[in-house]
């Protein structure tokens, strides 16, 4: 989405998360932004919220005149579909001369494997175990084209590595749940079991997945992607993907 045109190179990036009641999420959130910052120290960054947490989006571009909002969510849906948009479109209507790009989200990604891949080494999985069956878990959409999205990242993974196999399963909206699917896993014989959680940042979600996974015969389950330095390059590059699509929209 293109609203006017033309910001500068180093348009302030506005990084748009969910936004949750536990504040291990935001501090998460801020992990992540503080490494962006860190790898482009020039890039002014900010934080926006879309529920449960300040600053708004509104908040967040307040005193600017242009700007990048990249969707801090990893998978296209209804809150990158209709809320960002909608409310670039109120700010717009506010402010005629803000100029503002809006980035791809996160995901899908082929660097999104490998932080998942990383954090399940860190809780001491080898990467395509063969012996090991991995559950491939996101938050759920109601939206039938995000879910499809994670289905196909399952089965590219599987494709990539020799796992025992790699199934996606839906923390909420969509089926099978996370425990349903290790349950099925069980049954079928999987030698072992591990949960990898497509999540950004702990939270109601994370902590849901894990008890209830566990319960269900899962061996391990790994955390979440949190500030991974491969995240940490897919948002520099999505906003350079979307600087660079004002800047040709500005010399068309």
């Amino acid at each position: 989405m293109i609203m006017h045109s033309r910001p500068a190179d180093r348009a302030p990036l506005i990084a748009v998360a969910h936004g949750s009641r536990d504040p291990r999420a935001s501090v998460t959130v801020e992990a992540l932004l503080h490494a962006v910052r860190q790898r482009e120290p020039g890039l002014e960054v900010r934080t926006a919220y879309l529920d449960h947490a300040p600053p708004t989006l509104a908040a967040a571009l307040s005193g600017l005149d242009e700007a990048v909002v990249l969707p801090l969510l990893l998978t296209a849906a209804y809150h990158s579909r209709v809320d960002i948009p909608s409310a670039l479109r109120e700010a717009s209507a506010r402010r005629p001369r803000l100029q503002v790009a809006c980035g791809d989200t996160l995901g899908p990604h082929p660097l999104l494997i490998g932080a998942l891949e990383r954090r399940l080494s860190e809780a001491g999985v080898t990467p395509g175990d063969p012996g090991t069956a991995v559950v491939l878990v996101s938050a759920g959409s109601s939206d039938r084209r995000a879910n499809l999205v994670i289905t196909r990242m399952a089965r590219e993974w599987a494709r990539a590595r020799p796992w025992w196999s790699v199934t996606a399963a839906f923390a909420s909206a969509a089926t099978p749940t996370p425990e349903q699917e290790v349950a099925r896993l069980r049954r079928a014989g999987a030698p072992r079991i591990v949960v990898a959680p497509y999540l950004l940042a702990p939270g109601h979600f994370a902590d849901k997945v894990e008890r209830d996974t566990l319960h269900a015969g899962a061996d391990v389950v790994a955390g979440v992607l949190g500030p991974a330095p491969e995240l940490v390059t897919v948002v520099l590059e999505r906003y350079g993907q979307a600087v660079r699509g004002l800047k040709a929209v500005a010399t068309a």
